[in-house]
């Protein structure tokens, strides 16, 4: 039943997302260079085998279904697993054992909202089952600013008295097509770990890193806290599951290579069929190579994180150089300055582009590519500089000047000027901004960063 039976949204609400707030997704190497609106149907495909209809369902179907899903919403909140599977259809073992262990998963979430949605108009009969676009609303109290809409779409199956009954939350080609992100609780069994302010999802292989990785991500919040002079929660939810799939899901992420990076901090959109929705946060997955080394560099990894978390949307306001460089400057800052140890590649670049004369900071739309453990070395020593020769005020005075949030800061501090350059590019803003606010051009500043790099580690 699943392809001849298909309708999906026209388009793509998250692949084609074009939003206010680009995803956040911090590509780190810890090489120690560097270390994401309509919702139009499609008719039916031509030569569909199966009797469908996109009519209006029969009398009492669309009250039916409002009953399924309330009874499961309601099952889930209030913890009743015998009301739960009694809303499953019979017959499909395998789908009875996963929904069983998705109850398991989701109820160790700290859930603030559960509860399910439909529109009429997306209800689709194939023979005597219905395919429906069910929307989940769920919010993970005290981390989400409010609910998080995503959107499946459901199969529902009469049982032998012809009541309604759950039959698949999956179908595969549409969650393709409409680019579903999946949640590590909608893929597979996970268990939940939580400290003060840190929320952890794990699975069975990496649940025995949750308490040293929990104590580290707490320790980073109090660290970046010290020095990021915004408010923010000073919470955040961290993935570190056992395997790459939901990295690998995650669309936006560069090179689309989940075993090239580290860790990476994502934003979650209110909802996911909105191009202009605002996010309930940002949250962070590491990549499970990460999950035992309890090190320094684990913990800086973890640092450079959670700058992005506190950044916010403000991260998607300045250029890909002053976002990683603040990160990387704040992630080194509880170091020692003998420990704040540089890639080699990105000495090495700084040597060459000294020498060449053909030195700047690098674009946003290249960053991330073949010479990215460069540039995040780079980018650290231009904020170095930047604090070494204006303070500290100058970093947060570009970040307010090129996103208009000076009200945002935690104190009173204030940038001029903050919307000039409208309807510019970020670098380009970003260079008019740094000129303005520190005399410099993008070159001045790349240079200026490379020779401290190389008088610091090295002739």
């Amino acid at each position: 039943m699943n392809g001849a039976a298909e309708r999906s949204w026209e388009g793509d609400p998250i692949r084609g997302r074009a939003r206010a707030l680009a995803p956040l997704l911090v590509v780190l190497s810890l090489v120690l260079g560097g270390l994401s609106g309509c919702v139009l149907l499609r008719d039916d495909p031509p030569g569909a085998s199966a009797p469908t209809s996109a009519a209006p369902p029969p009398p009492g179907v669309i009250e039916d279904l409002k009953r399924v899903l309330r009874r499961r919403a309601v099952a889930v909140r209030e913890d009743r697993a015998r009301q739960f599977r009694a809303g499953l259809a019979a017959g499909d073992p395998a789908f009875r054992r996963a929904q069983s262990a998705y109850f398991t998963s989701v109820r160790q979430l700290p859930l603030g909202v559960f509860r399910y949605s439909f529109d009429p108009a997306d209800i689709l009969r194939v023979e005597g089952s219905y395919w429906v676009v069910v929307r989940v609303h769920l919010q993970l109290e005290g981390y989400d600013a409010a609910p998080v809409v995503s959107r499946d779409r459901y199969l529902f199956s009469p049982d032998t008295r012809g009541r309604l009954r759950l039959a698949s939350v999956t179908d595969a080609a549409w969650e393709a097509r409409n680019g579903v992100l999946a949640q590590p609780w909608d893929r597979g069994p996970v268990q939940v770990r939580s400290v003060a302010g840190v929320l952890g999802v794990f699975d069975a292989g990496s649940v025995e890193q949750a308490d040293d990785l929990l104590t580290s991500v707490q320790r980073g919040i109090t660290d970046v806290s010290a020095v990021v002079p915004y408010t923010w929660e000073h919470r955040v939810v961290v993935y570190a599951l056992s395997d790459t799939g939901f990295m690998a899901s995650l669309r936006e992420l560069p090179g689309g290579d989940p075993d090239a990076v580290d860790a990476v901090a994502f934003p979650v959109p209110l909802d996911d069929a909105d191009p202009l929705a605002a996010t309930a946060g940002v949250r962070v997955a590491l990549h499970p190579r990460m999950l035992a080394r309890e090190d320094a560099a684990r913990d800086r990894l973890v640092r450079h994180e959670l700058t992005h978390v506190a950044l916010g949307e403000r991260d998607d306001d300045v250029p890909t150089w002053l976002s990683e460089g603040i990160a990387e400057w704040v992630s080194v800052a509880p170091l020692a300055p003998q420990d704040r140890a540089l890639s080699t590649a990105s000495l090495v670049a700084a040597r060459e582009g000294l020498e060449s004369g053909d030195l700047d900071l690098p674009a946003s739309e290249v960053f991330n590519g073949s010479t990215s453990g460069a540039n995040y070395g780079l980018s650290w020593w231009a904020c170095e500089h930047l604090v070494s020769s204006y303070g500290e005020a100058v970093l947060w005075d570009l970040v307010d000047a090129l996103g208009d949030r000076a009200d945002d800061r935690a104190d009173d501090g204030a940038a001029q000027g903050a919307d000039e350059g409208a309807g510019q590019g970020t670098d380009e803003r970003g260079g008019e901004v740094l000129r303005r606010l520190t005399g410099l051009r993008t070159a001045d500043l790349a240079q200026a960063a490379a020779r401290r790099m190389v008088a610091t580690y090295g002739p």
